[in-house]
């Protein structure tokens, strides 16, 4: 007789998983859900590949957004305390990298550390380098050593682990090494989706990256076919207001629309 249900078990990993996203829902994050008209940077991309630059379009987008969050430092910043806020010099960003733990497939982060700096071929390199990495049941974050710390977080109640995730917040130089302050995920690069997804993030800015689907734009009266990126962006109310906030995702639409960044075969190489 067959079984009417069976039981699976899940990497030890995905804790963490569910933890973030416990504590992302308590965050004062605004969502804005926009659309990128990408069609002349990817022009650009392609053209770098075919000329032997290895660089991908994930990559590119961590560049600019490194870059652009380098000019508007306070969305992100952790609080400290009631009043104050810690600023960092470097835009550390932790993206999703997709990984085979125990025969299923499981998004472990990896931080880009200062991806303001980095040019898109080195970002690129990185996450193909974290790929191929190996990794246990118990690893957290890519490149990141499991402490004893980190073996007795999996060990607690769920109740206890995200107690555990408030104090990490509530110490802003700690979540910054362990974490970044900055957060992308990619879940749109995986297959075309023509929407949005609205995730849950820790960090005080946060980019889901969704699909690029050709669609028609008005463009000089005419309707035109374009290459459009969808991404979702929250932004903590706590540390950025409306104006500030609007002045961020315009530098970023002109970033990614134009293509300014790509200026070299490095695709924003270093200043």
């Amino acid at each position: 007789m067959k079984e009417a249900f069976r039981n699976k078990t899940f990497p030890l990993s995905r804790l963490a998983t569910f933890d973030t996203f416990s504590v992302g829902l308590k965050k004062h994050h605004v969502a804005a859900l926009l659309e990128f008209d990408v069609t002349e940077s990817r022009k650009m991309l392609h053209e770098l590949r075919r000329q032997g630059v290895s660089i991908s379009f994930t990559a590119w987008l961590i560049k600019v957004i490194g870059s652009v969050l380098q000019k508007h430092p306070e969305a992100t910043a952790y609080r400290r305390g009631k009043r104050k806020l810690m600023i960092f010099n470097d835009i550390n960003i932790s993206i999703l990298v997709e990984k085979v733990i125990e025969g299923e497939k499981v998004p472990i982060p990896l931080v880009i550390e200062k991806a303001n700096e980095k040019d898109a071929p080195e970002i690129s390199a990185e996450i193909e380098n974290a790929k191929k990495q190996e990794l246990t049941n118990g690893d957290i974050v890519i490149n990141r050593r499991r402490n004893v710390s980190e073996v007795i977080y999996y060990k607690l109640p769920g109740f206890a682990r995200r107690f555990v995730w408030k104090v990490m917040l509530a110490n802003p130089g700690f979540a910054y090494r362990k974490m970044g302050n900055a957060a992308i995920t990619s879940v749109g690069m995986i297959g075309q989706v023509n929407g949005w997804f609205l995730h849950r993030s820790v960090h005080p800015v946060s980019f889901g990256i969704g699909s690029v689907i050709k669609k028609p734009v008005v463009i000089n009266n005419e309707i035109i076919i374009r290459e459009i990126l969808n991404m979702t962006v929250l932004v903590d109310h706590d540390l950025v207001d409306g104006a500030p906030m609007v002045r961020l995702l315009k530098d970023l639409t002109k970033q990614i629309e134009t293509g300014d960044s790509i200026n070299s075969k490095s695709g924003g190489k270093r200043e």
